[in-house]
């Protein structure tokens, strides 16, 4: 165990999140999602997992250490419901919250279509596998930065 780090946050994704950079994105998914298949497509090459967690509770702990990009560009994407593209089921309103909370603001998800998610997940750094079983809960983030903190006089 550390110190103020989420004990969800196993050693293989804080060496992912760690080794991102400014504009990477990471794709949280449920346990529906080909992630071992799309993983191996990612720059990263293999599939992380955060076990026996919800995605919402994978997101707090992602976020916890995480910046996201700025308000100007999208960093917060979700799976659209196939034929309902507005619907927001349940897990994805849990991580929205999770979203606002860490980011101390609203800060809305846009939505990717099926497919769309698909391939730009094949793009991302990558794929952290969560216990999420329902449907839907799958989520693309990109990262931000930390500014520098300036020197005390």
């Amino acid at each position: 165990m550390l110190k103020n780090i989420d004990p969800a946050l196993n050693a293989d994704v804080l060496h992912a999140l760690r080794s991102m950079g400014h504009g990477d994105t990471l794709v949280i998914s449920d346990t529906n999602f080909p992630s071992a298949s799309v993983a191996r497509q990612t720059s990263l090459g293999k599939l992380l997992s955060i076990d026996n967690v919800s995605a919402a509770r994978a997101v707090r702990a992602i976020l916890s250490v995480m910046p996201l990009d700025t308000p100007l560009q999208n960093s917060a994407g979700r799976m659209e419901v196939m034929g309902h593209p507005d619907e927001v089921p349940a897990i994805q309103a849990e991580v929205q919250a999770e979203i606002d909370a860490a980011e101390g603001r609203p800060s809305p998800m846009y939505g990717i279509e099926r497919f769309a998610f698909y391939d730009l997940a094949k793009k991302a750094y990558c794929v952290i596998t969560t216990g999420e079983t329902r449907f839907y809960g799958c989520f693309l983030f990109t990262k931000g930065v930390v500014p520098p903190v300036s020197p005390q006089s």
